[in-house]
Protein backbone atom coordinates (compact mmCIF):
# COMPACT_ATOMS: atom_id res chain seq x y z
CA UNK A 1 0.00 0.00 0.00
CA UNK A 2 2.83 2.38 0.84
CA UNK A 3 4.47 1.55 -2.48
CA UNK A 4 1.29 2.46 -4.37
CA UNK A 5 0.98 5.77 -2.50
CA UNK A 6 4.62 6.59 -3.23
CA UNK A 7 4.13 5.81 -6.93
CA UNK A 8 1.08 8.04 -7.11
CA UNK A 9 2.94 10.85 -5.35
CA UNK A 10 5.86 10.57 -7.80
CA UNK A 11 3.47 10.64 -10.75
CA UNK A 12 1.90 13.83 -9.42
CA UNK A 13 5.25 15.51 -8.77
CA UNK A 14 7.00 14.47 -11.99
CA UNK A 15 5.16 16.90 -14.32
CA UNK A 16 5.95 19.79 -12.01
CA UNK A 17 9.60 18.84 -11.84
CA UNK A 18 9.74 18.48 -15.61
CA UNK A 19 8.21 21.91 -16.11
CA UNK A 20 10.62 23.45 -13.61
CA UNK A 21 13.63 21.97 -15.39
CA UNK A 22 12.39 22.50 -18.94
CA UNK A 23 13.74 26.05 -19.48
CA UNK A 24 17.29 25.17 -18.43
CA UNK A 25 17.25 21.97 -20.49
CA UNK A 26 17.42 24.18 -23.57
CA UNK A 27 21.18 24.38 -22.96
CA UNK A 28 22.87 20.97 -22.61
CA UNK A 29 25.55 20.40 -20.00
CA UNK A 30 28.08 19.74 -22.79
CA UNK A 31 27.55 22.36 -25.46
CA UNK A 32 29.06 22.01 -28.92
CA UNK A 33 29.40 24.87 -31.35
CA UNK A 34 26.83 23.23 -33.64
CA UNK A 35 24.31 23.09 -30.79
CA UNK A 36 25.00 26.71 -29.85
CA UNK A 37 24.35 27.83 -33.43
CA UNK A 38 21.16 25.78 -33.66
CA UNK A 39 19.77 27.06 -30.33
CA UNK A 40 20.65 30.67 -31.15
CA UNK A 41 18.98 30.48 -34.54
CA UNK A 42 15.83 29.01 -33.00
CA UNK A 43 15.56 31.31 -29.98
CA UNK A 44 17.38 34.57 -30.71
CA UNK A 45 14.91 37.51 -30.66
CA UNK A 46 16.63 39.23 -33.57
CA UNK A 47 16.00 36.16 -35.73
CA UNK A 48 12.35 36.12 -34.65
CA UNK A 49 12.08 39.80 -35.56
CA UNK A 50 13.59 39.16 -38.99
CA UNK A 51 11.18 36.27 -39.61
CA UNK A 52 8.26 38.53 -38.63
CA UNK A 53 9.49 41.13 -41.14
CA UNK A 54 9.41 38.47 -43.87
CA UNK A 55 5.84 37.56 -42.90
CA UNK A 56 4.85 41.23 -43.00
CA UNK A 57 6.40 41.65 -46.45
CA UNK A 58 4.53 38.58 -47.71
CA UNK A 59 1.27 40.05 -46.38
CA UNK A 60 2.02 43.36 -48.11
CA UNK A 61 2.48 41.49 -51.37
CA UNK A 62 -0.98 39.94 -51.01
CA UNK A 63 -2.41 43.41 -50.46
CA UNK A 64 -0.56 44.81 -53.48
CA UNK A 65 -2.16 42.27 -55.83
CA UNK A 66 -5.74 43.13 -54.90
CA UNK A 67 -7.99 45.24 -57.11
CA UNK A 68 -10.30 48.02 -55.89
CA UNK A 69 -13.66 46.78 -54.64
CA UNK A 70 -16.78 47.72 -56.62
CA UNK A 71 -19.29 50.06 -54.97
CA UNK A 72 -23.01 49.38 -54.82
CA UNK A 73 -25.40 52.37 -54.53
CA UNK A 74 -29.13 52.28 -53.71
CA UNK A 75 -31.19 55.50 -53.95
CA UNK A 76 -34.85 56.05 -53.20
CA UNK A 77 -36.48 59.51 -53.73
CA UNK A 78 -40.05 60.79 -53.68
CA UNK A 79 -41.62 57.87 -51.91
CA UNK A 80 -44.96 58.81 -50.36
CA UNK A 81 -45.83 61.68 -52.74
CA UNK A 82 -48.25 59.49 -54.69
CA UNK A 83 -49.48 56.56 -52.64
CA UNK A 84 -51.98 55.46 -55.31
CA UNK A 85 -49.14 54.13 -57.51
CA UNK A 86 -47.91 51.70 -54.85
CA UNK A 87 -44.45 51.16 -53.48
CA UNK A 88 -42.68 50.11 -56.68
CA UNK A 89 -44.08 52.84 -58.97
CA UNK A 90 -44.54 55.61 -56.42
CA UNK A 91 -40.92 56.73 -56.14
CA UNK A 92 -37.70 57.38 -58.01
CA UNK A 93 -35.63 54.25 -57.40
CA UNK A 94 -32.09 53.57 -58.64
CA UNK A 95 -29.70 50.65 -58.23
CA UNK A 96 -26.11 51.23 -59.37
CA UNK A 97 -22.71 49.47 -59.33
CA UNK A 98 -19.47 51.46 -59.84
CA UNK A 99 -15.98 50.09 -60.44
CA UNK A 100 -12.80 52.10 -60.12
CA UNK A 101 -10.31 51.40 -62.91
CA UNK A 102 -6.66 51.89 -62.05
CA UNK A 103 -4.54 53.60 -64.66
CA UNK A 104 -0.83 53.67 -65.42
CA UNK A 105 -0.18 50.06 -64.43
CA UNK A 106 -0.48 50.88 -60.73
CA UNK A 107 -1.37 47.35 -59.67
CA UNK A 108 1.65 45.93 -61.46
CA UNK A 109 3.94 48.57 -59.96
CA UNK A 110 2.58 47.92 -56.48
CA UNK A 111 3.22 44.24 -56.98
CA UNK A 112 6.78 44.92 -58.20
CA UNK A 113 7.49 47.06 -55.15
CA UNK A 114 6.01 44.45 -52.81
CA UNK A 115 8.03 41.64 -54.40
CA UNK A 116 11.21 43.69 -54.05
CA UNK A 117 10.34 44.41 -50.41
CA UNK A 118 9.84 40.69 -49.78
CA UNK A 119 13.19 39.88 -51.39
CA UNK A 120 14.79 42.53 -49.19
CA UNK A 121 13.16 41.05 -46.07
CA UNK A 122 14.38 37.56 -46.95
CA UNK A 123 17.88 38.90 -47.62
CA UNK A 124 17.79 40.74 -44.29
CA UNK A 125 16.82 37.48 -42.59
CA UNK A 126 19.80 35.75 -44.22
CA UNK A 127 22.06 38.64 -43.17
CA UNK A 128 20.77 38.45 -39.61
CA UNK A 129 21.58 34.74 -39.61
CA UNK A 130 25.07 35.48 -41.00
CA UNK A 131 25.80 38.03 -38.28
CA UNK A 132 24.28 35.84 -35.56
CA UNK A 133 26.46 32.90 -36.59
CA UNK A 134 29.55 35.11 -36.45
CA UNK A 135 28.62 36.46 -33.01
CA UNK A 136 27.88 32.99 -31.64
CA UNK A 137 31.11 31.57 -33.05
CA UNK A 138 33.10 34.46 -31.56
CA UNK A 139 31.38 34.20 -28.17
CA UNK A 140 31.85 30.43 -28.11
CA UNK A 141 35.56 30.72 -28.87
CA UNK A 142 35.88 33.43 -26.21
CA UNK A 143 34.55 30.90 -23.72
CA UNK A 144 36.94 28.23 -25.04
CA UNK A 145 39.84 30.70 -24.74
CA UNK A 146 38.86 31.60 -21.19
CA UNK A 147 38.60 27.93 -20.23
CA UNK A 148 42.01 27.27 -21.82
CA UNK A 149 43.51 30.20 -19.90
CA UNK A 150 41.95 28.76 -16.76
CA UNK A 151 43.63 25.42 -17.36
CA UNK A 152 46.97 27.13 -18.02
CA UNK A 153 46.68 29.27 -14.88
CA UNK A 154 45.68 26.32 -12.70
CA UNK A 155 48.49 24.17 -14.06
CA UNK A 156 50.99 26.94 -13.28
CA UNK A 157 49.48 27.35 -9.83
CA UNK A 158 49.69 23.62 -9.14
CA UNK A 159 53.32 23.60 -10.16
CA UNK A 160 54.01 26.60 -7.95
CA UNK A 161 52.30 24.82 -5.04
CA UNK A 162 54.53 21.79 -5.56
CA UNK A 163 57.62 23.99 -5.51
CA UNK A 164 56.37 25.74 -2.36
CA UNK A 165 55.78 22.38 -0.68
CA UNK A 166 59.32 21.29 -1.52
CA UNK A 167 60.77 24.59 -0.32
CA UNK A 168 58.78 24.45 2.89
CA UNK A 169 60.59 21.23 3.71
CA UNK A 170 63.90 22.78 2.69
CA UNK A 171 63.14 25.79 4.93
CA UNK A 172 62.55 23.54 7.91
CA UNK A 173 65.91 21.92 7.23
CA UNK A 174 67.58 25.34 6.94
CA UNK A 175 68.58 24.93 3.30
CA UNK A 176 66.83 28.17 2.17
CA UNK A 177 66.03 31.45 3.86
CA UNK A 178 62.65 32.72 4.94
CA UNK A 179 62.92 35.59 2.46
CA UNK A 180 63.05 33.16 -0.46
CA UNK A 181 59.95 31.41 0.88
CA UNK A 182 58.06 34.67 1.21
CA UNK A 183 59.00 35.58 -2.35
CA UNK A 184 57.50 32.31 -3.54
CA UNK A 185 54.30 33.14 -1.64
CA UNK A 186 54.13 36.55 -3.34
CA UNK A 187 54.63 34.94 -6.73
CA UNK A 188 51.88 32.45 -5.92
CA UNK A 189 49.51 35.40 -5.45
CA UNK A 190 50.17 36.45 -9.04
CA UNK A 191 49.38 32.96 -10.30
CA UNK A 192 46.23 32.88 -8.19
CA UNK A 193 45.20 36.23 -9.62
CA UNK A 194 45.51 34.73 -13.10
CA UNK A 195 43.10 31.99 -12.02
CA UNK A 196 40.57 34.55 -10.77
CA UNK A 197 40.87 36.64 -13.94
CA UNK A 198 40.37 33.57 -16.14
CA UNK A 199 37.36 32.53 -14.05
CA UNK A 200 35.75 35.95 -14.50
CA UNK A 201 36.43 35.90 -18.25
CA UNK A 202 34.89 32.43 -18.51
CA UNK A 203 31.76 33.45 -16.64
CA UNK A 204 31.28 36.59 -18.72
CA UNK A 205 31.86 34.68 -21.97
CA UNK A 206 29.39 32.02 -20.88
CA UNK A 207 26.78 34.67 -20.07
CA UNK A 208 27.35 36.41 -23.41
CA UNK A 209 26.81 33.14 -25.25
CA UNK A 210 23.68 32.38 -23.22
CA UNK A 211 22.32 35.82 -24.10
CA UNK A 212 22.80 35.11 -27.81
CA UNK A 213 20.92 31.83 -27.33
CA UNK A 214 18.15 33.66 -25.41
CA UNK A 215 18.53 31.30 -22.48
CA UNK A 216 16.07 31.68 -19.58
CA UNK A 217 18.98 32.49 -17.24
CA UNK A 218 22.44 33.87 -17.91
CA UNK A 219 24.17 31.83 -15.18
CA UNK A 220 23.41 28.32 -16.48
CA UNK A 221 26.46 26.10 -16.10
CA UNK A 222 27.70 24.24 -19.17
CA UNK A 223 31.03 23.26 -20.67
CA UNK A 224 32.15 23.79 -24.28
CA UNK A 225 33.20 20.67 -26.15
CA UNK A 226 35.47 22.34 -28.72
CA UNK A 227 39.11 23.32 -28.27
CA UNK A 228 41.20 26.09 -29.75
CA UNK A 229 43.61 23.80 -31.52
CA UNK A 230 41.34 21.04 -32.84
CA UNK A 231 39.07 21.90 -35.78
CA UNK A 232 35.33 21.37 -35.28
CA UNK A 233 33.96 17.98 -36.23
CA UNK A 234 31.02 19.37 -38.23
CA UNK A 235 32.08 20.73 -41.64
CA UNK A 236 29.68 23.68 -41.50
CA UNK A 237 31.45 25.08 -38.44
CA UNK A 238 34.61 26.05 -40.27
CA UNK A 239 34.95 27.79 -43.63
CA UNK A 240 35.50 25.59 -46.65
CA UNK A 241 39.04 25.47 -47.99
CA UNK A 242 37.84 27.28 -51.10
CA UNK A 243 36.71 30.16 -48.87
CA UNK A 244 40.24 30.80 -47.62
CA UNK A 245 42.16 32.63 -50.32
CA UNK A 246 45.72 31.51 -50.83
CA UNK A 247 48.50 33.99 -51.37
CA UNK A 248 48.27 33.45 -55.12
CA UNK A 249 44.57 34.16 -55.45
CA UNK A 250 43.50 37.45 -56.93
CA UNK A 251 41.76 39.73 -54.47
CA UNK A 252 39.41 40.94 -57.21
CA UNK A 253 38.02 37.42 -57.65
CA UNK A 254 37.32 37.06 -53.95
CA UNK A 255 35.75 40.51 -53.85
CA UNK A 256 33.50 39.67 -56.78
CA UNK A 257 32.32 36.46 -55.12
CA UNK A 258 31.55 38.36 -51.92
CA UNK A 259 29.58 41.03 -53.79
CA UNK A 260 27.47 38.29 -55.32
CA UNK A 261 26.90 36.36 -52.09
CA UNK A 262 26.53 38.93 -49.29
CA UNK A 263 22.89 39.05 -48.12
CA UNK A 264 23.16 42.60 -46.75
CA UNK A 265 24.15 43.80 -50.23
CA UNK A 266 21.30 41.77 -51.74
CA UNK A 267 18.91 43.47 -49.31
CA UNK A 268 20.23 46.91 -50.30
CA UNK A 269 19.82 46.10 -53.98
CA UNK A 270 16.27 44.87 -53.41
CA UNK A 271 15.52 48.10 -51.55
CA UNK A 272 16.83 50.01 -54.56
CA UNK A 273 14.55 48.00 -56.87
CA UNK A 274 11.62 48.67 -54.54
CA UNK A 275 12.38 52.39 -54.50
CA UNK A 276 12.50 52.42 -58.30
CA UNK A 277 9.09 50.74 -58.50
CA UNK A 278 7.72 53.16 -55.91
CA UNK A 279 8.99 56.09 -57.96
CA UNK A 280 7.25 54.85 -61.10
CA UNK A 281 4.12 54.22 -59.03
CA UNK A 282 4.13 57.78 -57.74
CA UNK A 283 4.41 59.07 -61.32
CA UNK A 284 1.45 56.87 -62.25
CA UNK A 285 -0.56 58.36 -59.37
CA UNK A 286 -0.27 61.77 -61.00
CA UNK A 287 -2.99 60.71 -63.47
CA UNK A 288 -6.18 59.93 -61.48
CA UNK A 289 -8.20 56.79 -61.82
CA UNK A 290 -11.56 56.72 -63.58
CA UNK A 291 -14.73 55.14 -62.30
CA UNK A 292 -17.29 53.53 -64.57
CA UNK A 293 -20.71 52.42 -63.43
CA UNK A 294 -24.12 51.30 -64.49
CA UNK A 295 -27.42 50.18 -63.12
CA UNK A 296 -31.17 50.29 -63.18
CA UNK A 297 -33.54 53.22 -62.53
CA UNK A 298 -37.29 53.16 -61.87
CA UNK A 299 -38.83 56.64 -62.23
CA UNK A 300 -42.48 56.56 -61.05
CA UNK A 301 -43.32 53.59 -63.18
CA UNK A 302 -40.87 54.17 -66.04
CA UNK A 303 -37.78 51.92 -66.21
CA UNK A 304 -34.36 53.00 -67.46
CA UNK A 305 -30.71 52.10 -67.60
CA UNK A 306 -28.00 54.11 -65.81
CA UNK A 307 -24.54 54.53 -67.32
CA UNK A 308 -21.94 56.68 -65.57
CA UNK A 309 -18.32 57.76 -65.90
CA UNK A 310 -16.37 59.67 -63.23
CA UNK A 311 -13.06 61.34 -64.13
CA UNK A 312 -11.27 63.38 -61.41
CA UNK A 313 -9.72 66.57 -62.74
CA UNK A 314 -6.05 66.92 -61.72
CA UNK A 315 -6.14 70.68 -61.34
CA UNK A 316 -4.68 71.14 -57.86
CA UNK A 317 -3.02 67.86 -56.90
CA UNK A 318 -0.70 66.18 -59.39
CA UNK A 319 1.16 64.20 -56.68
CA UNK A 320 4.22 66.42 -56.97
CA UNK A 321 5.16 65.81 -53.34
CA UNK A 322 4.90 62.02 -53.65
CA UNK A 323 7.00 62.02 -56.81
CA UNK A 324 9.71 64.21 -55.26
CA UNK A 325 9.85 62.05 -52.15
CA UNK A 326 10.04 58.84 -54.20
CA UNK A 327 12.88 60.26 -56.31
CA UNK A 328 14.81 61.19 -53.16
CA UNK A 329 14.18 57.73 -51.69
CA UNK A 330 15.49 56.11 -54.87
CA UNK A 331 18.66 58.19 -54.68
CA UNK A 332 19.03 57.24 -51.01
CA UNK A 333 18.66 53.55 -51.83
CA UNK A 334 21.27 53.82 -54.59
CA UNK A 335 23.67 55.51 -52.16
CA UNK A 336 23.12 52.73 -49.63
CA UNK A 337 23.97 50.13 -52.26
CA UNK A 338 27.24 51.91 -53.04
CA UNK A 339 28.04 52.28 -49.33
CA UNK A 340 27.30 48.59 -48.68
CA UNK A 341 29.56 47.56 -51.56
CA UNK A 342 32.39 49.50 -49.92
CA UNK A 343 31.67 47.82 -46.57
CA UNK A 344 31.72 44.39 -48.20
CA UNK A 345 35.01 45.09 -49.97
CA UNK A 346 36.58 46.36 -46.74
CA UNK A 347 35.26 43.39 -44.71
CA UNK A 348 36.70 40.91 -47.19
CA UNK A 349 40.09 42.59 -47.42
CA UNK A 350 40.47 42.97 -43.67
CA UNK A 351 39.37 39.37 -43.10
CA UNK A 352 41.88 38.12 -45.68
CA UNK A 353 44.60 40.18 -44.00
CA UNK A 354 43.68 38.78 -40.58
CA UNK A 355 43.70 35.17 -41.79
CA UNK A 356 47.08 35.53 -43.43
CA UNK A 357 48.74 37.32 -40.51
CA UNK A 358 47.19 35.16 -37.78
CA UNK A 359 48.09 31.97 -39.63
CA UNK A 360 51.71 33.12 -39.80
CA UNK A 361 51.59 34.21 -36.15
CA UNK A 362 50.43 30.78 -34.93
CA UNK A 363 53.06 29.01 -37.01
CA UNK A 364 55.80 31.32 -35.74
CA UNK A 365 54.92 30.84 -32.07
CA UNK A 366 54.68 27.06 -32.48
CA UNK A 367 58.02 26.85 -34.26
CA UNK A 368 60.12 29.44 -32.50
CA UNK A 369 58.86 29.87 -28.95
CA UNK A 370 56.32 27.43 -27.54
CA UNK A 371 58.47 24.32 -27.45
CA UNK A 372 61.55 26.29 -26.39
CA UNK A 373 59.69 27.95 -23.53
CA UNK A 374 58.38 24.60 -22.29
CA UNK A 375 61.79 22.96 -22.47
CA UNK A 376 63.44 25.94 -20.80
CA UNK A 377 60.94 25.85 -17.97
CA UNK A 378 61.43 22.11 -17.41
CA UNK A 379 65.23 22.47 -17.40
CA UNK A 380 65.16 25.41 -15.02
CA UNK A 381 62.71 23.62 -12.72
CA UNK A 382 64.99 20.57 -12.54
CA UNK A 383 68.02 22.79 -11.95
CA UNK A 384 66.25 24.76 -9.24
CA UNK A 385 65.09 21.59 -7.50
CA UNK A 386 68.70 20.40 -7.55
CA UNK A 387 69.90 23.71 -6.14
CA UNK A 388 71.94 24.54 -9.25
CA UNK A 389 70.24 27.90 -9.93
CA UNK A 390 68.57 30.55 -7.85
CA UNK A 391 64.95 31.48 -7.30
CA UNK A 392 65.07 34.45 -9.68
CA UNK A 393 65.99 32.29 -12.66
CA UNK A 394 63.25 29.82 -11.80
CA UNK A 395 60.58 32.53 -11.52
CA UNK A 396 61.70 34.17 -14.76
CA UNK A 397 61.42 30.88 -16.64
CA UNK A 398 58.01 30.18 -15.11
CA UNK A 399 56.70 33.62 -16.10
CA UNK A 400 58.13 33.30 -19.62
CA UNK A 401 56.41 29.97 -20.20
CA UNK A 402 53.13 31.23 -18.79
CA UNK A 403 53.16 34.33 -21.01
CA UNK A 404 54.17 32.29 -24.06
CA UNK A 405 51.33 29.84 -23.48
CA UNK A 406 48.81 32.62 -23.04
CA UNK A 407 50.07 34.38 -26.17
CA UNK A 408 49.77 31.14 -28.09
CA UNK A 409 46.23 30.59 -26.84
CA UNK A 410 45.29 34.10 -27.91
CA UNK A 411 46.90 33.55 -31.32
CA UNK A 412 44.91 30.34 -31.83
CA UNK A 413 41.72 32.13 -30.81
CA UNK A 414 42.31 35.06 -33.16
CA UNK A 415 43.21 32.73 -36.03
CA UNK A 416 40.01 30.73 -35.59
CA UNK A 417 37.96 33.92 -35.29
CA UNK A 418 39.59 35.37 -38.41
CA UNK A 419 38.51 32.25 -40.33
CA UNK A 420 34.93 32.76 -39.18
CA UNK A 421 35.12 36.48 -40.00
CA UNK A 422 36.30 35.64 -43.51
CA UNK A 423 33.47 33.17 -43.84
CA UNK A 424 30.99 35.90 -42.82
CA UNK A 425 32.63 38.52 -45.04
CA UNK A 426 32.23 36.23 -48.05
CA UNK A 427 28.56 35.68 -47.21
CA UNK A 428 28.96 31.94 -46.78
Amino acid sequence: MKTVRLSVLLCLLTPGLALAQAPESVVPAKLSLADALRIAEERNPAMASARAAVAMASADQVTARTRPNPAFTFNSEGYGTNTQLGFWNGQELSLRVDQEIERGGRRGLRNEAAEAAERSANASLADQRRRLWLNVRRAYLQLVLARTDQDTARASLDEMDRVIAVNRARLEQGEISGGEMRRLQVERLRFMDDVFSAELAARNARSALLALMNAPRLDIEFEPTETLAAPPAAPELVPAHSSIPSSGQQSATVQRDALAARPDLAAARSDEARADSETRLQHALASPNITVGGGYKRDFGASGVIVGLTVPLPLFNKNAGGIARADAERQLAASRVAATELVVALDVQQAMNAVEVNRARVAYIEKEHLQNARQSRDIVLASYSAGAIGLTDFLDAQRAFRETQRTYNRALYEYRVSLFELDAALGK
